[in-house]
């Protein structure tokens, strides 16, 4: 059984609403600091916040990208993740062109990564890049598709979800991701995963990583 500590270190610990505050996001970064989570999960506004109130920690800065819809350009994307990662984030979560993987422009998804990827990394050559393919809206062709794009594009991590679509992570498709890109990348389970049951789910099935808004009711029910 995973203890509260460990989970603690596999959560990205998240606030993604539209009526955010500045201090909910300084709510966010204390609990992230007493729980000992991963990283604070945030809209790209609020990055230098909360890198000054989480410097010095081993809590980590992630800024979601193209977000919700991936509909932005690659060069809007590369542009946000450039400017997420020099104002403190270490972590970029961006979202996949889902409408042009549905219609089969693979060349097209594949560089729309790799443009996020090489902006984030000649900003911060540690950065690491989670590519979130939505998986609500794909067949298990798509989102092995996916998997396989941001692989290629030198990403970091696949995600499930952006929590914003008809449907967040299920086992099934953690357990797809995970045998797609093999034991080396990130998998990030994400969208819906409330208790600690979920997320034990999540990770037997094959993630390395949570993202949850509901960090400290997930730890809470742990042992240790």
């Amino acid at each position: 059984m995973i203890d509260k500590k460990q989970m603690a270190g596999m959560i990205d610990h998240t606030l993604l609403k539209a009526v955010g505050t500045g201090e909910d996001v300084r709510h966010l970064c204390r609990e992230a600091l007493e729980y000992g989570f991963a990283s604070v999960c945030i809209n790209p506004c609020y990055v230098p916040l909360a890198a000054k109130i989480l410097a010095g920690s081993d809590v980590v800065v992630c800024a979601v990208i193209g977000f919700p819809l991936g509909a932005t350009s690659s060069a809007a994307k590369a542009f946000e993740a450039g400017e997420a990662v020099r104002a403190g984030a270490s972590e970029v979560d961006m979202v996949i062109n889902v409408g042009a993987l549905k219609a089969g422009r693979h060349e097209e998804v594949r560089r729309d990564i790799l443009a996020v990827v090489e902006a984030a990394m000649s900003e911060r050559q540690d950065a690491l890049v989670k590519v979130i393919i939505e998986t609500c809206y794909l067949t298990d062709e798509e989102k092995a598709a996916a998997c396989m794009l941001a692989r290629d594009a030198g990403a970091h991590f696949v995600k499930t979800s952006t929590g914003f679509g008809t449907g967040g992570a299920t086992v099934e498709d953690v357990a797809l991701m995970r045998k797609t890109v093999g034991p080396d990348m990130g998998v990030k389970a994400s969208g819906g995963i409330k208790n600690a049951l979920q997320a034990l789910a999540m990770i037997e099935a094959g993630a390395s990583r949570i993202g949850a808004s509901a960090g400290k009711e997930i730890i809470a029910q742990l042992p240790g």
